[in-house]
C-alpha cells in the first residue's frame, strides 16, 4: 500500500448483528485514494456505502481487514488515535446538523473549539474567511432558521473545511436540495477542497453531480463492482450523465453562466474525452445518442457565439467548425453518420 495515500483499505469486511442474526455488509473491500482526489461512492440503497464512509471516518470500528487513514491503522486502534483521526477529517452529512441557537459564524467555530490555545480573534478570522468563500459573507450572524436549505448546507461545508482537513467525508450532501442549490454546494465543495488539497469521499445517489469526480466507485451488495478513474473512462456513467441532461435545454442551462475560463477548460476536457466516448456510444439507444450529442454541440455553439461575439464571426467559420465536428462524430460510428443541426442566430 502507498503510505502517502490518505485512505487505503485491504480486505475490509464488516458485519452487523450477533449469532444467527449476524449479517455481512461489506466483502473484501480494497481501495486506495490519492491526496486531493475527489471520489464519488455510488450504488443502490443498502449496498454498504454509509458503512464504508463511517469506517473511513473512524466513526465505526474496523472488524476485519486493514483500513489506514492518514497513515494510521484503524483496525485495533486505541481511542486516542481514533479521536486524533476524527479531528483531522471534515464531515458533511445530508442533514446539516447545525445548532439552531447559534449563528452561522458560531456553528463554523465549533470545529475550531478542539484547538486549545486558539484565540477568539483567530477563530473569528478563520470562520469569517471560510463563510465568505462559500458565499455567505452577508449571512454570518444569521441563525439556521433564517437560512435556506442550500445556505445551511454551505454553512455545514464551511464548518467541515474551516480547519483545512486533509480528508472530507460527505454523505448525501445534496439529497435534500433542489437542482440549483445542489449544484452550487458541490461546486463550492470541489473548489475549496481542491484549493486546500483535501481528498473528498462523497456518497451520493445524485447522478447530476457525477461529473465532479476524479474517481467513481460503485458498491453493490457490499462489493466494489466498478472502480472508474474519471467520468470519461466509464461509458455507463457517461451515458447516464448525458441521459440525465437529455431534457431539451438542460445542458445549455448548465454551462451558459460559466465564466469563460471555466468553459474553455470544460471544452478542452470534452475534446480530450470525445474519442473515448464515441467508441462507447453504440451501446446507447439511438434517441439518447442523437439527442445528447446534438444538445452538447448546440450548447457549445451558443457559448462560443457569446464568447467570440458571433455578430462579427463569419458564417463560413461557423460552418467549417460544424463540418469538422460532424466529421469527427461520423468517423467514430459504425452506423449512419448522425445528422446534427446547430442553430446559429446572427
Amino acid at each position: 500500500m502507498n503510505e502517502t495515500s490518505p485512505i487505503q483499505a485491504q480486505g475490509v469486511c464488516h458485519y452487523y448483528g450477533e449469532g444467527p442474526l449476524r449479517k455481512q455488509i461489506l466483502f473484501d473491500i480494497d481501495l486506495e485514494f490519492t491526496p486531493g482526489e475527489i471520489v464519488i461512492l455510488t450504488g443502490p440503497s443498502g449496498s454498504g456505502k454509509t458503512t464504508l464512509l463511517t469506517l473511513a471516518g473512524a466513526l465505526r470500528s474496523v472488524q476485519e481487514g486493514s483500513m489506514k487513514v492518514l497513515g494510521h491503522e484503524l483496525n485495533g486502534a486505541d481511542g486516542e488515535t481514533l479521536v486524533k483521526i476524527r479531528n483531522s477529517i471534515g464531515f458533511i452529512f445530508q442533514a446539516h446538523n447545525l445548532l439552531d441557537a447559534l449563528t452561522a459564524r458560531k456553528n463554523v467555530q465549533m470545529s475550531l473549539a478542539l484547538h486549545h490555545g486558539m484565540t477568539q480573534a483567530r477563530a473569528d478570522e478563520m470562520s469569517e474567511s471560510i463563510l465568505r468563500d462559500v458565499g455567505l459573507g452577508d449571512r454570518m450572524d444569521y441563525h439556521p432558521s433564517q437560512l435556506s436549505g442550500g445556505q445551511k448546507q454551505r454553512v455545514a461545508i464551511a464548518r467541515a473545511l474551516v480547519d483545512s482537513p486533509r480528508i472530507v467525508l460527505a454523505d448525501e450532501p445534496t439529497a435534500a436540495l433542489d437542482k440549483k442549490s445542489g449544484r452550487e454546494v458541490v461546486e463550492i465543495l470541489r473548489g475549496l477542497a481542491k484549493e486546500k488539497g483535501a481528498t473528498i469521499l462523497l456518497v451520493t445517489h445524485d447522478n447530476r453531480i457525477l461529473d465532479i469526480a476524479d474517481t467513481i466507485l460503485t458498491l453493490e451488495d457490499g462489493r466494489i463492482s466498478s472502480y472508474a478513474r474519471g467520468l470519461a473512462t466509464s461509458a455507463s456513467q457517461q451515458l447516464g450523465f448525458l441521459s440525465s441532461m437529455n431534457r431539451r435545454g438542460a445542458l445549455l442551462e448548465h454551462i451558459k453562466d460559466q465564466p469563460a475560463d471555466e468553459f474553455m477548460k470544460s471544452l478542452q476536457q470534452a475534446s480530450d474525452d470525445l474519442s473515448g466516448l464515441i467508441s462507447n456510444l453504440e451501446s446507447a439507444r439511438e434517441k439518447v445518442r442523437e439527442s445528447s450529442l446534438s444538445q452538447a454541440l448546440q450548447a457549445a455553439t451558443f457559448k462560443l457565439r457569446d464568447l467570440l461575439d458571433a455578430d462579427r464571426v463569419t458564417l463560413f467559420l461557423i460552418d467549417e467548425t460544424k463540418q469538422v465536428l460532424e466529421s469527427e462524430i461520423a468517423s467514430g460510428s459504425d452506423g449512419e453518420p448522425l445528422s446534427i443541426s446547430i442553430p446559429i442566430d446572427t
